[in-house]
């Protein structure tokens, strides 16, 4: 809770236990009116003030003008509780919506921890830390393994992959080499990158990202609209409507105090301010419950027509599958499954991807590294490696293109990992990954 919520909640408390004590005495009519304007006073001085500043500014029909009008003209014919009662209810309303704006900002500041802090600036051969937003297109910032990647550019050297799942949901790392453009809030997993900048800070993706859900509450839906308008007319029309209540039928049939009474009852129920906040509201609790949970909503609008979708397409990787990714299928040429699975895993043993993993998991078997010489990455296509004294190429198909090999073509679903062994095809290995155990309730 915000200071100024706590705040807030003591003088709620201390004017509804004012207000409950004066509720008991039996005081008299003069010293009764003085004792319901303390506890009037602690809880609406602040609508009081707004209210006669906006007036002064020309802004006259707001919840505060009605409430001002409402509890003044409820002192006026002596009901001094009912308007002690307005306003603190009001305050209640107003202190729960407070809170409950907070928690969704909360919410959506927690992504901004995809926001980097710092970048590492290679200036005249030496690395200095800096903020983000001072480092200009066209220089050169040096990305470490496990750090953020702090503005979008292009790879100049090094190679590694990246986690882009806070920027697209995808589980699966994507391999980077020199010459792949590289978007920052990604996170860079394994190699060392020298990176050259091609966007300022302002204009890179994490901030265009977070500048979309700070500012989702802009993009009001028709709801919204709607009710925006309609209380530029309604709240005036309906304190005129009051206004008339509270004079016509006294010229007519007298009995004043009793009119004004009903024109001030007709005015607070008549109030749009539950109307006015309560659907905006709505639509940034839910943008806040969304960033919650990881979702980017980009205003309100979109939140809105989310209520008329028939159709959804979903992102497999991640979203419906686990992105745990293991061997299902094996294939020798030679007939030797557990051999071409042993070679496999031993070549892969240095690499940190994910699919090398999974290969090394479904071995099983402890790394013996006197068995394994000149490893090689080769960016985009695979390993080269010598185990146990022959050469053997672990990739995709364009590393069995390179190798001059024609590799068997599998139609499965999952990635397809080639091995070639001494120069001669081996037979490959089937990666796939794992439906998610609620996939199916989620999709329904």
């Amino acid at each position: 809770m915000l200071p100024k919520q706590k705040r807030m909640l003591v003088r709620i408390s201390v004017g509804a236990v004012c207000f409950a004590v004066l509720l008991f005495l039996p005081l008299p009519g003069p010293w009764r009116a003085a004792a319901f304007l303390v506890p009037y006073a602690v809880l609406g001085w602040d609508v009081v003030w707004r209210a006669v500043r906006h007036i002064a500014h020309g802004q006259v029909f707001d919840e505060n003008f009605l409430m001002l009008v409402a509890t003044v003209g409820a002192f006026c014919v002596g009901e001094f509780p009912e308007g002690v009662a307005v306003m603190l209810f009001y305050q209640i309303g107003e202190w729960f919506q407070s809170v409950a704006v907070s928690r969704s900002r909360r919410s959506i500041a927690a992504l901004m921890e995809i926001r980097p802090d710092t970048a590492h600036l290679e200036r005249d051969g030496q690395i200095v830390t800096v903020a983000p937003d001072t480092v200009a297109v066209g220089d050169c910032i040096v990305v470490q393994p496990g750090e953020r990647v702090p503005l979008d550019g292009v790879v100049l050297a090094g190679e590694s992959t990246l986690n882009t799942a806070a920027l697209t949901g995808e589980s699966l790392p994507r391999a980077v080499a020199p010459g792949d453009e590289i978007l920052s809030g990604c996170v860079n997993e394994t190699g060392l990158l020298r990176v050259r900048v091609e966007k300022t800070f302002g204009a890179s993706t994490v901030s265009k990202i977070l500048d979309l859900v700070e500012n989702a509450s802009a993009k009001k839906s028709k709801s919204e609209h709607f009710i925006t308008k309609f209380a530029r007319y309604y709240t005036p029309a309906v304190v005129f409507a009051a206004l008339a209540l509270a004079v016509l039928p006294p010229l007519f049939a007298g009995g004043w105090v009793v009119w004004i009474h009903r024109a001030l009852t007709f005015l607070v129920i008549s109030c749009p301010c539950a109307l006015v906040i309560s659907v905006p509201l709505s639509f940034f609790g839910g943008i806040g419950g969304a960033a919650r949970r990881g979702i980017l909503v980009k205003g309100g609008n979109y939140l809105e027509t989310l209520a008329g979708v028939r159709t959804v397409v979903f992102d497999k990787t991640g979203t419906l599958t686990r992105g745990v990714f293991r061997v299902t299928q094996l294939h020798a040429v030679s007939g030797d499954d557990a051999g071409l699975l042993e070679a496999a895993a031993l070549a892969e043993s240095y690499s940190t991807h994910p699919i090398s993993r999974s290969i090394r998991d479904a071995w099983g078997g402890e790394v013996d590294e006197s068995r394994i010489a000149d490893v090689q990455e080769l960016a985009g296509q695979g390993v080269r490696a010598r185990v146990d004294g022959r050469d053997v190429c672990v990739g995709n198909g364009r590393l069995m293109a390179a190798l001059g090999l024609k590799p068997a073509s599998v139609d499965a679903g999952g990635t397809t990992v080639h091995v070639a062994i001494g120069g001669q095809y081996a037979g490959y290995l089937l990666i796939s990954d794992e439906p998610k155990p609620t996939a199916k309730a989620a999709l329904d």
